[in-house]
């Protein structure tokens, strides 16, 4: 069988372009990948998606828009997509024990988060150290914890962990904070949260559990312990782009790159969209955009070729 177009991914972008490639009747097929839902099915509860003014949870949201997009006739497939023959035509886009075909792709893979690179990371992953406060908050109750970074992601974190852990101190190794204004007037507003910037990580205190880090002061070179009972990482994310195996013309930071006004890579008939492509913004509401753009080009990619004929 071969699909008009093969979706990777299943997060906003991955679920919007589904729902309008399907609607569009367009014969659909979207992997869902290893992190089904994306990263929004790690974020309690979303505020800035428009429509829902109370808010909503992320994983209802993303079940939400998968139930839409099989509405509409998506055929969902789970694996991971190991890769992908782009000199085929149709692609061919191969998972661990399968094999599709598809005129068109649409890589919505999105981004994962980043680590320090520390040795202790992996040995502790499971001892205090993480990278979900929605994930792990739960088991901080009581406790002092830390969180490393100065963005969005990083406030969000924070307040998020003082449901349940005493303290958290934010730890950043700038003296400014890169989040906006309203998260951090949020954050600095929270009475268990406190700041300590101009410091870096270089070491997870602990053998079995985390018992605290090692801070270098990255103006004064001075070293100091701070103890803390979990470290929760919030410094980035990186575009998951593995797969491809340099296949796809990346930017200069390792995101896919697309035309101008666009979502089209530089291989005809293969587009790209959210966070997978897009280090700037990182929003919800962009990768679910970019990805109905993604299956109008796809489509409208479709009918030239047909036109052609």
């Amino acid at each position: 069988m071969v699909y008009d177009t093969i979706i990777i991914g299943s997060g906003p972008a991955g679920y919007t372009a589904a729902i309008y490639a399907s609607r569009g009747s367009l014969k659909t097929l979207l992997v869902d990948g290893l992190q089904i839902g994306g990263q929004l099915i790690m974020t309690t509860t979303i505020e800035n998606f428009p429509g829902w003014p109370e808010g909503v949870l992320g994983i209802e949201l993303m079940n939400k828009m998968r139930q839409q997009a099989e509405r509409f006739g998506t055929e969902i497939k789970s694996g991971e997509v190991k890769e992908i023959d782009f000199k085929a035509r149709p692609f061919k886009v191969k998972t661990g024990d399968s094999e599709f075909e598809g005129k068109t792709i649409i890589i919505a893979t999105g981004a994962s988060a980043r680590w320090l690179g520390l040795p202790e990371e992996k040995r502790l992953r499971n001892g205090g150290v993480s990278a979900c406060a929605t994930c792990d908050g739960f088991f901080t109750k009581g406790k002092e914890v830390a969180v490393i970074g100065g963005g969005d992601t990083a406030m969000e974190e924070a307040n998020f962990l003082t449901r349940f852990a005493d303290k958290v101190t934010v730890i950043h190794r700038r003296e400014e904070l890169r989040a906006s204004k309203i998260m951090v007037d949020r954050a600095k507003s929270n009475p268990k949260i406190e700041f300590l910037p101009n410091y870096e990580v270089i070491e997870i205190l602990g053998d079995k559990k985390v018992e605290g880090l090692r801070l270098k002061n990255t103006k004064t070179g001075e070293l100091k312990e701070f103890k803390c009972a979990a470290v929760f990482l919030a410094i980035g994310h990186q575009p998951n782009v593995g797969f491809l195996n340099g296949k796809i013309e990346l930017d200069e930071r390792g995101y896919i790159k697309t035309e101008s006004n666009s979502t089209q890579t530089n291989i005809p008939g293969v587009f790209a969209a959210g966070d997978v492509a897009d280090s700037r913004y990182r929003q919800a509401i962009i990768a679910a955009g970019r990805g109905c753009m993604a299956a109008k080009e796809a489509g409208w990619y479709l009918e030239d070729g047909e036109n052609k004929k």
